[in-house]
């Protein structure tokens, strides 16, 4: 077997392999040796005339793919492409839109932002374990800017000031470890100091901006603030390590997706947190752990398409 990739080249060379692409997801999937997804078993036969394994016990739909129980379960769409698509989503810093996907694979755009949705499902990590030591709080708003607008859409949609008809996304960073990202119904103190409650150690140093709706933390975290009408950095007490998260995330919304309906937005939230909590590791350690994720996750198209019920709780 050829080595594993390390760039996108090797990876698209690498994965065209059918024998490659199931050896690199087996060793993620089964380490220990392959087991049915059904019923646990170890006790099955691989069938190399049909690329599938068949559970030697007795029950239902005994044969099963390495798609069985993922995110690309049904997918008529070869392993070589889920691939090449995965490795493209977790390692440009930007994103990459659905169309760039339909054009580089050769699928239709439909089929390229559902495989898009789906690998973005992943990516989603979610701990119960809450952040500690010097952690910043901060709120933005997603929305079109006014000024891009065609002036009647304008006076259609723009009907207030400041983050009126936006959608309101709350991030939490420990300094020196992970973001954690959530869409919002709002800014006001209970939305705002549920989140900061539920994950944020008590005890811990929070730093925030002057927003009132922060006020009446002090007395379960050593609570500072900075008044941005004032300056942005006062010693140690500031928000740029999430402003910085803002900004990669507005620069791929903007420039790469352009429109995000806030019905899909968590999961570009999820998408954009991965990429940032793993910036440390190459390429091929980020995609490695992002084909760890793919197991026991699955996102129908009635559910990406709001048809059916579906969670927006993002970590």
């Amino acid at each position: 077997m050829a080595s594993e990739p390390k760039t996108l080249q090797e990876a698209i060379l690498y994965f065209a392999d059918p024998v490659n692409c199931r050896e690199y997801l087996v060793a993620r999937r089964w380490p220990n040796g392959v087991t049915c997804p059904r019923c646990g078993s170890q006790n099955v036969l691989f069938l190399e005339k049909y690329n599938r394994w068949h559970c030697r016990e007795k029950h239902n739909a005994p044969q099963f793919t390495l798609k069985t129980g993922t995110i690309m379960e049904d997918s008529p769409i070869g392993l070589d492409k889920w691939m090449t698509a995965m490795w493209q989503i977790v390692n440009c810093k930007n994103g990459i839109s659905s169309y760039e996907i339909h054009r580089a694979l050769g699928i239709t755009q439909k089929t390229a932002w559902f495989l898009d949705h789906r690998i973005r499902l992943a990516l989603t990590s979610g701990s119960f374990e809450k952040l500690t030591g010097e952690v910043e709080a901060d709120e933005t708003f997603i929305g079109g800017k006014a000024r891009n607008m065609h002036l009647g859409k304008r006076q259609r949609r723009i009907t207030g000031t400041g983050g009126k008809d936006k959608t309101a996304v709350m991030g939490i960073m420990e300094r020196g470890g992970k973001v954690r990202t959530v869409v919002i119904a709002n800014r006001k103190k209970k939305a705002l100091q549920a989140e900061v409650k539920k994950h944020v150690e008590a005890g811990s140093a929070l730093y925030t901006d002057a927003l009132l709706s922060y006020e009446g933390l002090a007395g379960d975290y050593a609570h500072q603030v900075v008044d941005h009408a004032v300056q942005y950095v006062d010693g140690c007490v500031h928000t740029n390590g999430l402003e910085n998260f803002w900004s990669l995330l507005k620069r791929g919304i903007a420039g790469t997706y352009v429109s995000v309906e806030p019905f899909h937005l968590f999961r570009y939230l999820d998408e954009q947190a991965y990429r940032f909590n793993n910036r440390k590791m190459n390429d091929a350690e980020r995609f490695d752990m992002a084909v760890k994720g793919i197991v026991g996750k699955r996102l129908t198209f009635a559910e990406v398409t709001g048809k059916v019920g579906v969670s927006a709780e993002s970590f």
